[in-house]
């Protein structure tokens, strides 16, 4: 087909598109709806198998960039001077990222804290790089424009990333699981690591929280028994043991580049 017979048949379907979409929005034609989405398939396709091979079915992909179509359609602005499907591309486009962006997630994650951790995680960066060290999260805070609590909680929810499965072969010879090449649980060892790291960087916590920890690690009650003595209930115990920990490694971390620095 030459040049010109090429921008004579994409002039005619961008009027079609334009039609359809104007029957739909204007009208409340479905048919016309259904039937645009239809004709999009080839640029779903498309737009789908640039993800494949990454772990996902290709066929998961396509719904996926459908479900952007639809999207696409419903969004589209028939005042805007510009062709359907260019519109619809980012918009597919973003809806496939926000499949993988969940898919990686282990557990289900509220979305705002998915959105917040990459805030963070950027903030990170780019803060260990200008301060030659790993921020604190007060400055993760503030570089994020969100409250203390919220980032603190937001930096907890890392562990729910995608996690590696047990029976998952690992080694050389890919012969053993995951399983078998971790080690037993010490309870000593885990105690006396975290008698260290409390003696060092106790001072950032105050005085409730540390004796929550003192309580927990060195007379070694449970957390209901902590929640009788504080005074408050045991989710509130388990919150504050969770968050504790995390100031205390956050400290640490600090000091220690400030130390290499």
């Amino acid at each position: 087909m030459s040049d010109d017979g090429g921008k004579i048949a994409n002039a005619a379907r961008a009027q079609r598109e334009h039609e359809l979409l104007r029957r739909y929005h204007v009208d409340g034609d479905q048919a016309a709806k259904d039937q645009l989405a239809e004709e999009m398939l080839p640029l779903a396709r498309a737009l789908a198998g640039r993800y494949a091979g990454r772990g996902e079915p290709l066929d998961d992909l396509v719904q996926v960039a459908c479900i952007g179509i639809m999207k696409a359609i419903e969004g589209f602005d028939l005042d805007r001077d510009v062709r359907f499907s260019s519109y619809a591309t980012p918009t597919v486009l973003g809806e496939i990222k926000r499949h993988f962006r969940d898919r990686t997630w282990a557990m289900r994650v509220p979305r705002g804290m998915q959105e917040l951790q990459l805030k963070i995680a950027k903030a990170r960066d780019k803060l260990t790089s200008q301060l030659g060290r790993s921020p604190t999260v007060q400055e993760l805070a503030e570089a994020v424009d969100a409250p203390f609590e919220e980032v603190l909680q937001t930096l907890q929810s890392v562990g729910a990333r995608r996690t590696r499965s047990l029976d998952e072969p690992t080694g050389e010879d890919r012969d053993m699981s995951l399983a078998d090449a971790l080690g037993e649980d010490d309870p000593e060892m885990k105690r006396t690591e975290m008698r260290v790291l409390l003696d060092d960087a106790m001072q950032v916590l105050s005085p409730r929280d540390r004796e929550v920890l003192r309580l927990r690690f060195e007379e070694d009650l449970t957390q209901t028994e902590i929640s009788s003595r504080i005074g408050v209930s045991q989710m509130q115990i388990s919150r504050i043991i969770r968050q504790s920990l995390v100031r205390l490694r956050m400290d640490i971390e600090r000091e220690r580049a400030s130390k290499v620095a």
